[in-house]
């Protein structure tokens, strides 16, 4: 399976790259016009191709792009890519609007053609792990989920911190795409209740709420914020038979900065509380390689498509409602 991938920053290089490999699939293209991405991808991959524009990567005969550019080039790259016939795979947000969103779908069925989007938090080990012990909490009614941190000072070369959501930029679109695609995976379908975005630093969103009502009655009460001097819990599960709790963020994402994910525990920390009664849940490991194992299995005409069209659009329905939420 023969892929290449549009960007080498953060998402191309530490996410997708290894976990296509670690999937079995090989890179043979990466494009980037920047000079010193360009020489990393080529130390990662010798026998890759660096390519300067999607023409020449789309050149090399692929089964699979993967758009990990940054995200007012999503829509761009996975048209090139779908126009060549290519099956694609675009990193969170798929695109930076509902319309967005539908018109590459649109555009995809109309080629033929197969797109998804990489919600891989949905392979997060707290996220597996809350959908094989629901039983211990009886019914859910509440679920706090929180990407919160403490970071005072604007990273200045940081376009996500520098950019406003409409220009591609800020943590609605970013970790709140997350957020939301997790809460409705566990818990269903959801409307928007409440949205509070915020820019406290003085740049992009960095102080973002969502509270959302599932159909099945399940609250969700979203947070992300780069600007939080006492994260929460991770997550924060109530039912009527007691919560499950995991404080700390899953293990994968550090693993893959540190290249020890093939060998690194994978589980979070997960705990039962029941009051003052505090037992540990076994937890299901963290596996952001199913993804693209999921992938492969699909264009090999093997299952489902990892990440369904109608997750992809709930998520982007709600990001647009929040960002005109009155």
């Amino acid at each position: 399976m023969r892929v290449g991938i549009f960007g080498y920053g953060l998402a191309g290089r530490v996410f997708h790259a290894p976990l296509i490999k670690f999937a079995g699939m090989q890179i043979v293209a990466i494009q980037t016009t920047n000079s010193e991405r360009a020489a990393q991808a080529k130390a990662d991959f010798p026998d890759a191709v660096i390519c300067a524009d999607s023409k020449e990567l789309l050149a090399q005969n692929l089964d699979l792009a993967v758009v990990a550019s940054v995200n007012t080039a999503h829509e761009a790259n996975a048209k090139a890519a779908i126009d060549a016939g290519v099956a694609v795979v675009v990193d969170k947000p798929m695109a930076t609007t509902l319309a967005g969103t539908r018109e590459l779908y649109n555009y995809a069925e109309s080629k033929n053609v197969p797109i998804t989007v990489f919600f891989n938090r949905l392979w997060d080990s707290d996220s597996l792990t809350i959908k094989s012990n629901l039983e211990l909490i009886g019914t859910p009614h509440r679920f706090d989920g929180r990407f919160e941190r403490w970071r005072p000072d604007l990273a200045t070369q940081s376009w996500r911190e520098q950019t406003s959501s409409a220009q591609g930029g800020g943590l609605l679109l970013d970790l709140q795409s997350h957020l939301v695609s997790t809460a409705i995976d566990c818990f269903g379908p959801a409307k928007l209740q409440y949205a509070k975005i915020q820019s406290v630093r003085g740049a992009s969103d960095d102080d973002v709420l969502l509270v959302l009502e599932h159909e099945s009655g399940c609250i969700s009460s979203l947070a992300a914020s780069a600007i939080s001097g006492a994260p929460g819990p991770r997550v924060r599960l109530l039912g009527d038979k007691g919560a499950l709790v995991v404080k700390e963020l899953d293990p994968q994402e550090a693993l893959l900065r540190s290249g020890n994910f093939v060998d690194g525990d994978k589980r979070a920390k997960v705990e039962l509380h029941k009051g003052s009664e505090i037992t540990e849940v076994s937890a299901v490991p963290g596996n952001y390689q199913a993804f693209y194992e999921l992938m492969f299995d699909f264009l090999k005409g093997n299952g489902p498509i990892p990440v369904s069209k109608t997750l992809a659009l709930q998520v982007a329905e709600i990001i647009d409602q929040a960002r005109n939420f009155k």
